[in-house]
C-alpha cells in the first residue's frame, strides 16, 4: 500500500485532551537534563537551530547508500564512524517529508535534524556511533487495507515498514560491530509513531528512544515501559493534536515507565529543530547503557 505525502499527514487522527503534563515533568527520581536556555523563539534558542544548519552542511553525503530487499526493497542510508570496535547504533524514523524511494529525503528537509545531529563532528568525537536512516513509502505503522472513502487509517497491528526498519537492524548487528547495550531509536511525526509501534512489538530491545509529535495509532505509549523515553512535542502542533503525546505519557507513567516529557510553548508541528539542538539531548540519549539485550 503506497501512501501519497499528502495521505501520509492526513494519518494523523485525534485523542482526548487526558491529562495536561508540564513540560519537562518527569515521575519519581528521573529528571530531564536542563534545557537550552530562553524561550523557544527567542534569538539565544533560534541562534542554536542557526548553528546546527550551518554545521550540519555537507554531513549527508557521508551516508552511504543501501538497499534491503525484503517483502518490497527498502532503501536506507548508513553513516558508518571513524573508530574501530563495538559502537551503538542510532536507529531514525522519518517524517512524512521523506516519505519515498529515492533514498535521499530521509536526510532532508526537516529530518536533517534527527538524521545527522549525531553525526555531528563534535558528537562523533563523543560519542562515535553508527547511523541508520531507513527510508519507507508506506509508512511505518500498519494501516488498514485501501476504502472507497479516504486514505488508508491506522490499524492494530506491527507496522510492515516498522519491521522492515528493523530487519536492517538485526542485519547490522550480524554484519557489523554494534554494541548490543547500546542500540538507540528516534523518530519524528510518523516515524515518531513508528517507533511507538517498535516498543510495542520488539519490547525491551532498545536501549532508549527519543520521539518527536508521535502520530497517531493504536499503540497508546505502553510498549516497553521500561525502556528511557523522552517525548517532544510542540503545544501549538496544528497536525498532530498535543493531546496525542500527553495521554501516550499519561498512559507509560500509570504502566510503571518514567519517560521524560517537554512541551514547548508556541512551537507548532517542527518540534523536532529544538528537541535535537538541546544541548543535552546527545549525552543523555548515550547515558543509557543495557545490562543483557534480548534478541
Amino acid at each position: 500500500m503506497k501512501l501519497t505525502r499528502r495521505e501520509a499527514i492526513s494519518l494523523v487522527g485525534s485523542a482526548s485532551i487526558g491529562t495536561w503534563l508540564l513540560a519537562n515533568e518527569a515521575s519519581g527520581s528521573v529528571k530531564p537534563p536542563a534545557l537550552a536556555p530562553g524561550s523557544p523563539a527567542s534569538a539565544k534558542r533560534m541562534a542554536l537551530i542557526d548553528s546546527f544548519r550551518k554545521r550540519s552542511e555537507g554531513l549527508a553525503g557521508k551516508f552511504e547508500a543501501g538497499r534491503h530487499k525484503s517483502d518490497w526493497v527498502m532503501p536506507y542510508r548508513l553513516y558508518r564512524p571513524s573508530v574501530k570496535g563495538k559502537l551503538p547504533l542510532v536507529l531514525y524514523l522519518h517524517g512524512s517529508g521523506g516519505v519515498g524511494d529515492d533514498n535521499e529525503k530521509q536526510l532532508g528537509l526537516g529530518n536533517v535534524f534527527g538524521t545527522l545531529t549525531w553525526a555531528l563532528p563534535e558528537n562523533q568525537r563523543r560519542f562515535p556511533c553508527y547511523v541508520l536512516a531507513p527510508q519507507t513509502d508506506r509508512g511505518w505503522i500498519h494501516y488498514q487495507a485501501d476504502t472507497a472513502d479516504g486514505p488508508a487509517r491506522p490499524a492494530a497491528g506491527f507496522g510492515e515498514g516498522a519491521r522492515l526498519a528493523l530487519e536492517i537492524v538485526d542485519e547490522l548487528r550480524r554484519d557489523s560491530a554494534i554494541d548490543e547495550r547500546r542500540i538507540y531509536v528516534a523518530g519524528q511525526s510518523m516515524g515518531g509513531a513508528g517507533v511507538w509501534n517498535m516498543l510495542t512489538f520488539r519490547p525491551q530491545f532498545f536501549t532508549a528512544a527519543v520521539i518527536c509529535c508521535g502520530g497517531a495509532s493504536f499503540d497508546d505509549g505502553t510498549g516497553s515501559p521500561e525502556t528511557p523515553l523522552w517525548n517532544f512535542h510542540g503545544e501549538a502542533d496544528k497536525t498532530v493534536p498535543v493531546s496525542i503525546s500527553r495521554d501516550r505519557i499519561a498512559a507509560r507513567r500509570k504502566a510503571g515507565g518514567h519517560p521524560l516529557y517537554t512541551e514547548y510553548p508556541g512551537v507548532d508541528h517542527n518540534v523536532w529543530q529544538w528537541a535535537f539542538t538541546e544541548p543535552g539531548i546527545v549525552k543523555w540519549v548515550f547515558s543509557q547503557v543495557r545490562v543483557a539485550r534480548r534478541k
